[in-house]
Parts: structure tokens; C-alpha cells; sequence
């Protein structure tokens, strides 16, 4: 608290701490926040994952704290980019969020990579995913060694078509949280 009122940060669960609009006052107030919270996981998504570095505290720059995730969005082909940004980050957890998945994403990169997250889109105009492309995503996953977790089929309402695929509920996590 500062002057009787509550610290407040930038950085909540629909904003991009690397945004380059994100004040920088506001980011430079969330790094201590997160070393005084050693206890908890930070999973940091953004779509910038070229800027992490640039704005991080010089030492996270070579030894980040081990409770922050570094992901990245991507929703198709056309942002692979994001994920060879992302694995140049020192980090003990690099994840992928790929939701929504708009398309087919044939390559996808998943060296360095310790998580992937994928779902559908959802909301009133949400379009329809192929279970191909999930499949097709899962099995690089299993493939590789990489946890798989599925989240949603998407539709009008995220829940509504369940978390099944192939008649398995996928959630797998990463070393660090499967060992607490």
C-alpha cells in the first residue's frame, strides 16, 4: 500500500504487460511484485514476446525468476514468428497459447517449449475449429514431450461443446507444477 491506498499493477488477467502503450510505471511496479511472490506461478501472455527483454529488470535478462512463465499467443501460421521470439527469453517455463486456433498450423516450433494450451474461439461469432488441427497439434505435442493441454471446443459459449478430444480430457502441465 502506498498512502493508505492498495498497490495496484497494470498487469491483469486481458492486458499485455508489453504493449507498447503499457505505461512504463505500471510495468516497473509488477517485477517486484513478483519477486516479493516467490510462491506463486506468473504465466505472462502476451503478444510481444520481442519486447519481453527489453523491458524485463536487467538481471531477469540472464536469470529470470523460476516462478515466470513466458508465453505467447498464436492463433495461426502467419505469428510463428512470436515463438522463436519467445525462446530466445531465459525462462524455466516457455508456453504456448494457442487459442483461438484459427487455422491449421502445420510447423509449429516447439524446441525450448514446455507447455502448449490449445482451445477454440468463443463468443457470439465464433468460428469453428477442424479436430484435425488439434489433433494434428496434440500428437507434435506427445511427439516431442511437450504437455498437451486442451481446453475448450469453443462456440457461442466457451464451455458449451466440453474439453474432450477423442474421448480424453487433456491436461497436462509442466514439470514445476506437476512436482508442487
Amino acid at each position: 500500500e502506498a498512502e493508505g491506498r492498495p498497490h495496484r499493477v497494470f498487469c491483469a488477467s486481458m492486458a499485455d504487460v508489453f504493449d507498447e502503450d503499457a505505461p512504463a510505471d505500471e510495468q516497473a511496479r509488477l517485477w517486484p511484485l513478483i519477486d516479493a511472490t516467490p510462491w506463486l506461478h506468473w504465466q505472462v501472455l502476451t503478444k510481444r514476446p520481442h519486447r519481453i527483454l527489453d523491458v524485463v529488470p536487467d538481471n531477469w535478462r540472464r536469470t529470470p525468476p523460476a516462478n515466470v512463465w513466458w508465453g505467447t499467443s498464436v492463433e495461426s501460421p502467419q505469428v510463428l514468428d512470436r515463438v522463436r521470439a519467445l525462446v530466445k527469453v531465459p525462462a524455466e517455463i516457455r508456453f504456448l497459447s494457442i487459442e483461438p486456433l484459427l487455422e491449421r498450423i502445420p510447423r509449429l516450433p516447439l524446441r525450448g517449449i514446455n507447455w502448449v494450451i490449445v482451445g477454440g474461439e468463443s463468443g457470439p461469432r465464433a468460428r469453428p475449429m477442424d479436430p484435425d488441427w488439434v489433433r494434428q497439434l496434440r500428437d507434435r505435442c506427445v511427439s516431442a514431450g511437450v504437455p498437451f493441454f486442451f481446453k475448450q471446443w469453443g462456440g457461442q459459449f466457451n464451455k458449451q461443446n466440453g474439453r474432450q478430444l477423442d474421448g480424453r480430457v487433456w491436461n497436462e502441465l509442466p514439470e514445476p507444477c506437476i512436482a508442487r
